[in-house]
């Protein structure tokens, strides 16, 4: 069981904050996770939300406004952390694109990173794990979204891993991180040189391969008064690999509406009733 570092009561449930020595990464993380009112009584479906670049556990359970809608629909809400923290990896925390707060969500291959940068493998496999044996989660029905960088995460680990997630959303996802400097930084870091594997975690190639992955279809919100819209987000690159594999995706644009939490908050409803039309369906 991992460690509580605090709880408080929410919406009828509890909204709570955990440490954990993780075996993936080899350091401790930390996770949060709402409860609804629900999970007292039974087994419910399951939301992972990937936050962004220098976020962290907690920013998404305090900005976005989720837990009133998680605790209408049933749903346990979880955030890990976007990376290891306190790696001793020179450089670490000189780019805020790159190291600490951007772990990318996916598992380094290359040093110094690959020591303890393994985000996919932590999320996709020992997080879940986690989720579903601790705590009152039902395995079966299990989701996952995220914004930005953690927008790529969701679109990529859902591709990546379609046994484990039923239903897949982002927020101003980086959909094509082949293709963009954010991604192009971090890939070069954390993977190297080959392109071929870079492709294996940018969601725009990966849905090129796939026919038909998630036929209850894909929700992507995006803001129009973005300022990194059409530099590093590339949402037409996803929106055409979706055309190829007759993935059903709903891209809505939104005048007026920018990359922060403002923006989240205005549409979490949203994408809460999305995910619950899919795993309660």
């Amino acid at each position: 069981m991992p460690d509580i570092v605090s709880e408080h009561g929410c919406f009828g449930g509890v909204q709570a904050f955990y440490r954990h020595d993780s075996r993936e990464i080899g350091l401790p993380m930390k996770f949060s996770v709402y409860h609804p009112p629900q999970a007292k009584l039974r087994r419910v479906p399951v939301l992972f939300y990937l936050a962004g670049l220098s976020c962290t556990e907690e920013t998404f359970m305090i900005k976005a406004g989720a837990q009133r809608w998680a605790a209408q629909y049933g749903i346990m809400l979880v955030a890990p952390d976007t990376s290891p923290r306190n790696t001793g990896i020179e450089g670490a925390d000189k780019d805020w694109d790159v190291g600490t707060g951007a772990g990318f969500y996916i598992d380094a291959t290359q040093p110094p990173w690959s020591r303890h940068f393994r985000m996919e493998s932590y999320v996709a496999h020992e997080l879940h794990d986690l989720i579903c044996a601790e705590f009152n989660a039902d395995e079966k029905r299990i989701g996952i979204f995220g914004h930005s960088m953690g927008g790529h995460g969701a679109l990529v680990l859902a591709l990546r891993h379609p046994d484990r997630y039923r239903s897949v959303s982002a927020f101003a996802p980086i959909a094509s991180p082949t293709r963009c400097p954010w991604g192009q930084k971090a890939f070069a870091n954390y993977l190297g040189a080959d392109k071929t594997l870079w492709e294996s975690h940018d969601a725009s190639e990966l849905m090129k391969r796939r026919s038909t992955p998630f036929p209850q279809g894909i929700l992507i919100d995006q803001g129009l008064s973005d300022k990194f819209l059409q530099e590093q987000l590339l949402p037409h690159e996803f929106e055409q690999a979706c055309i190829r594999a007759a993935q059903p995706l709903k891209l809505r644009f939104h005048e007026g509406y920018d990359h922060g939490y403002y923006f989240i908050s205005s549409f979490i409803e949203d994408h809460l009733a999305f995910h619950h039309g899919i795993l309660d369906g």
